[in-house]
């Protein structure tokens, strides 16, 4: 008798114990399940969402094409805030500089098939790309671009911009005042393809700024493309020499057609003739800016952008803020943002990064 009661107090135990253990389940599941509805509740009132790490997140992060030192820098940053985020990293992949608009649609269209949960494009194929980004987000993929834009907005939910476009213009402009003085003179634009959305912008916003009178010294005398190739970039530089004999500065908003055209002009002996500016690398522009070939350029952190790109990214599409206008969110060590209209096209959102950077020679090391 003694023995079927404690059988029966040890079966008691095992079911209490069992129970115990199901309901510390549940707990998790529920606190789980409450702190995601927590981060929901806080977006849909506009407050400042702080994403919850270790969600799900397959994704692509696309430059315009592969073997360019910013686009391993923005890797580096979506890898940095994967890591962050204890998501997996992004797959890297790209096309090749001489197929780069067919190939980023190949890319976005494959993507459509193979379950990723984000894509994040520097988009190099203007409009063309809308087809192929659309197919990707009606597969249920959160399209961001960066870098440079969708330029209708269709298709991507945000675009994580470097810095304000317009401001790229006035920034340009001052710097080739600069460089030339009251006085001002001939200069000509070296910028990467025609299709690419970010530099048409770029250009645009400096043709804007050069209305303005403060400028009225500086002869914008023409607009060349090297394809972000650095031969060819150097070969559309010493022709633009050629062409133009008063020519005296060449602006290129794109690191390869700006150290392009300073080795251009230094191989050549042309530096004293003809100053390069425009939008480069430090490492990059440092002996072509202490020899005063290119007396000044700008650029921002590639590393930053890639770092908050992949913070937008994972913010989208694992439902914790919506694309849509005044959504607050933290991006790590980089802080807030909001999502805002893009000014600088009739459709699409952005998160404005910033800022520029100015370098000369005083604080290239810096």
């Amino acid at each position: 008798m003694k023995r079927h009661w404690l059988l029966l107090a040890l079966l008691v135990s095992l079911v209490a114990l069992v129970a115990a253990c199901g309901g510390d389940d549940d707990e998790g599941e529920e606190a789980g399940e409450t702190t995601a509805e927590t981060t929901a509740d806080t977006a849909e009132a506009g407050g400042l969402v702080t994403f919850e790490t270790g969600q799900d997140f397959k994704s692509i992060l696309l430059p315009k094409f592969t073997g360019v030192a910013v686009f391993d820098q923005a890797n580096e940053g979506a890898r940095e805030a994967a890591e962050e985020l204890q998501a997996d990293p992004p797959e890297f992949l790209g096309p090749t500089a001489d197929n780069s608009v067919s190939g980023q649609i190949e890319i976005v269209t494959n993507a459509a098939t193979q379950g990723v949960d984000a894509l994040m494009i520097s988009n190099n194929a203007g409009d063309q790309i809308e087809p192929a980004a659309r197919q990707l987000a009606d597969a249920g993929a959160t399209v961001v671009s960066w870098d440079s834009p969708i330029p209708s907005g269709e298709g991507e939910s945000v675009f994580v911009a470097q810095v304000d476009f317009d401001e790229t213009g006035v920034v340009m402009a001052d710097m080739a005042l600069n460089i030339l003085g009251a006085e001002g003179g001939e200069f000509a634009i070296l910028s990467a393809s025609p299709d690419a959305a970010n530099q048409n912008a770029w250009i645009a916003a400096m043709e804007e700024a050069l209305q303005d009178p403060k400028y009225e010294s500086l002869e914008l005398v023409d607009t060349v493309y090297g394809n972000d190739e650095s031969e060819k970039s150097y070969n559309e530089a010493l022709a633009l020499v050629d062409k133009h004999p008063n020519l005296e500065l060449i602006m290129a908003p794109t690191t390869v057609g700006i150290a392009a055209a300073g080795k251009a002009m230094t191989d050549e002996g042309l530096c004293d003739k003809v100053k390069v500016s425009g939008l480069g690398l430090p490492a990059e522009m440092k002996a072509y800016t202490e020899s005063g070939c290119a007396p000044e350029f700008a650029l921002w952190s590639f590393v930053d952008l890639g770092y908050l790109t992949y913070y937008v990214a994972y913010g989208l599409a694992t439902g914790q803020i919506e694309a849509e206008e005044g959504a607050q969110f933290e991006a790590g060590r980089l802080g807030e943002y909001t999502i805002e209209k893009d000014p600088t096209r009739d459709n699409g959102l952005r998160v404005l990064m910033g800022p520029f950077t100015v370098y000369d020679k005083d604080n290239l090391d810096e």
